[in-house]
């Protein structure tokens, strides 16, 4: 949750290339709504958002509702007492404006390697819809017992379907959050690498799992 539109930006883009899966927002409202749909192995949190609530509300939001995940705290005002404050409304980490991104990358992996401050669980660390497993830890991927190798790309852009599993995602949710750029209504990058992904996926499957939604987007979801 950031409210700069080009920071934001360039934070989307730098994890995307990472390999990860990633929502994002503007305003505190729809982080919460976001953090509330799925799991997040860490979360960043701008200390000031618009919209009428600001970060050490939403931390305190998540915390009040039983979210565990690690929380970061982004801030341009360094003073001590103002650390100390994010770090009290449950934050579990503080880094103040400007950063350079290779500290923000350290202070996240720190943050989920220490799963703030809880010991990871089976569920954070895999992901399951129907038959189609991802274990989080390996990156590995099997559908119905069957290991399936997948690209970086690829593995990111699953994950983030299967994080969002019965919902629809759409191709400009997918160009923000998996490549980190924003929409480009001329390209055809989405359709190629799902269309690639399904192949391997729904490959043999008794089933599809990966369900276009015309004129929308995609769906991953499992038969019941």
């Amino acid at each position: 949750m950031e409210d700069n539109e080009s920071l934001t930006a360039f934070i989307r883009k730098q994890l995307a290339d990472e390999g990860h899966a990633l929502d994002s927002a503007l305003n505190g409202q729809d982080g919460l709504q976001l953090a509330a749909r799925g799991q997040h192995d860490a979360i960043i949190v701008d200390r000031m958002l618009p919209g009428g609530m600001e970060g050490l509300a939403v931390i305190r939001e998540l915390r009040a509702a039983g979210n565990t995940a690690p929380i970061l705290a982004l801030s341009a005002i360094a003073e001590v007492d103002e650390r100390i404050n994010g770090l009290k409304a449950g934050g579990d980490d503080y880094l103040t404006k400007p950063f350079a991104f290779g500290e923000l990358m350290a202070r996240l992996e720190a943050l989920v390697r220490r799963g703030g401050g809880t010991p990871s669980t089976p569920e954070t660390q895999e992901l399951i819809v129907g038959d189609l497993r991802m274990d989080l830890r390996t990156h590995s991927v099997t559908r119905a017992g069957r290991s399936i190798t997948l690209r970086p790309r690829e593995f990111t852009l699953l994950q983030y379907l299967m994080r969002h599993a019965g919902q629809v995602v759409t191709r400009t949710m997918l160009l923000e959050n998996v490549w980190g750029y924003d929409f480009d209504p001329e390209t055809n990058v989405i359709d190629v690498q799902v269309s690639k992904l399904r192949n391997k996926i729904d490959d043999n499957a008794a089933s599809p799992i990966i369900r276009t939604i015309r004129t929308v987007g995609f769906m991953l979801a499992a038969d019941v």
